[in-house]
């Protein structure tokens, strides 16, 4: 089969300086890099980029992130929002709309900037309320339509107030997944709705009635996030729903006793639950959550945003914040941060296989999918830590942002 890509002098994931064949989007060699640069182009029909003997990783995977609140490109702003999930979502409520920017414009140009970092692969949430009815899940489509050619985008139909604080919020979380969204969102069943038997069941019937996946925000501390939990194995088990949940942020369930928290994992790992994490000052078991198998995404939150002043579209960023909040130093913790960072976001959302073992690292063999960033380092731990800017983004064989811009 004749190549259309031909990328060289790369190192895949620190190793050995090589060539990588790509056809129709794929992966088909990986070979010795050729000192003859005249013959490896010999054929015209070939696209080569120079790798420049930079490193070669999978591109990365955003699975939580909040494109329909950044504030990304806008002048910088105090932060104005008070403690606890209600009371940020109301100064979010009464900030969005007086940005300086259209959303539909600021969701684009956040995606735009995640693209040209090396993120090609996004899970983003989109608030769905009675205050905004479904203004910002369209900003977050129409995001995902401008570049459809360049990242691949799930979208959440996100409850961000709750869904039974305020009449007609279920009714539009189903007209939410009726117009597009591709995930059904839950947030804090205890903690904000205070009724966690109906919030869940609502949300597990609208899995049902959309067939789609599910992702529940769970800012919960310990034995209430333990409870939580409990009542969503409960759905899972009773449905079937194996491979189609995720827990997101979960870090009070950090704070449990081990036994408790390995009770837990038996049950993800029997039922396939997955899990995302942001890399806050509380961590996940990032290492337990290794030794169970579960699948282990990562993603940036929100975005500068009425939420926070922190996030820069950089997932690569993001990766040092994972290692650095866990305490890692030696290399193969640092590189499974990045396999977390770029195939195990890929694993959340169904599109890989998850991570067999904590020093595996994969999306870059024979067969897999060409999405891939090259970028300067002399080991893939020094490109952690120095985040260079000098970086070449490919989806499916093509390249679609060079040196931090958009091709």
């Amino acid at each position: 089969m004749p190549a259309d890509l031909l990328i060289t002098g790369v190192r895949p994931w620190g190793g050995a300086v090589s060539d990588l064949v790509v056809t129709d989007g794929r992966i088909i060699e990986i070979r010795p890099a050729r000192t003859d640069r005249d013959a490896a182009r010999a054929t015209a029909s070939v696209t080569t980029v120079e790798g420049r003997g930079r490193l070669a990783l999978p591109s990365f995977a955003d699975v939580h992130v909040h494109l329909d609140s950044t504030r990304l490109g806008l002048p910088f702003r105090p932060h104005t929002g008070a403690s606890g999930v209600w009371a940020m979502m109301l100064n979010d409520r009464r900030n969005w709309r007086g940005a300086e920017a259209p959303i539909t414009e600021r969701t684009t140009s956040t995606l735009a900037m995640m693209i040209e970092r090396g993120t090609t692969a996004v899970r983003s949430y989109a608030q769905v309320d009675i205050d905004c009815g479904l203004e910002r899940l369209d900003a977050v489509l129409a995001a995902w339509d401008a570049h459809a050619d360049r990242a691949d985008v799930q979208v959440i139909a996100f409850p961000q107030a709750g869904l039974l604080r305020e009449l007609g919020s279920a009714e539009l979380l189903a007209d939410a997944l009726a117009s597009g969204a591709d995930v059904v969102g839950g947030i804090d069943p205890c903690a904000l709705d205070r009724d966690p038997v109906r919030h869940l069941d609502l949300v597990f019937d609208l899995a049902e009635r959309f067939s789609v996946p599910i992702d529940i925000h769970l800012h919960e501390p310990d034995q209430l996030a333990k409870f939580s939990t409990e009542l969503i194995l409960e759905r899972v088990r009773a449905l079937d729903l194996r491979g189609r949940v995720t827990i997101s942020h979960g870090y009070g369930l950090a704070r449990l006793p081990e036994s408790e928290l390995r009770f837990l994992l038996e049950e993800f790992r029997e039922w396939d639950v997955a899990m995302v994490t942001v890399a806050p000052p509380t961590p996940l078991p990032t290492l337990l959550l290794a030794e169970y198998g579960i699948r282990l995404g990562l993603g940036e939150d929100g975005q500068r945003d009425y939420w926070s002043p922190y996030g820069n579209a950089d997932m690569l960023d993001r990766t040092w914040q994972l290692a650095f909040t866990n305490g890692f130093r030696q290399d193969r913790l640092i590189e499974h941060c990045v396999a977390i960072a770029t195939s195990g976001g890929r694993s959340v959302l169904g599109t890989e296989a998850p991570l067999a073992s904590l020093g595996e690292r994969p999306g870059i063999a024979v067969g897999d999918r060409a999405d891939l960033v090259l970028l300067p380092g002399d080991t893939v731990s020094a490109a952690v830590m120095d985040r260079a800017p000098d970086r070449t983004v490919l989806r499916r064989g093509v390249v679609v942002a060079d040196g931090l811009h958009l091709v």
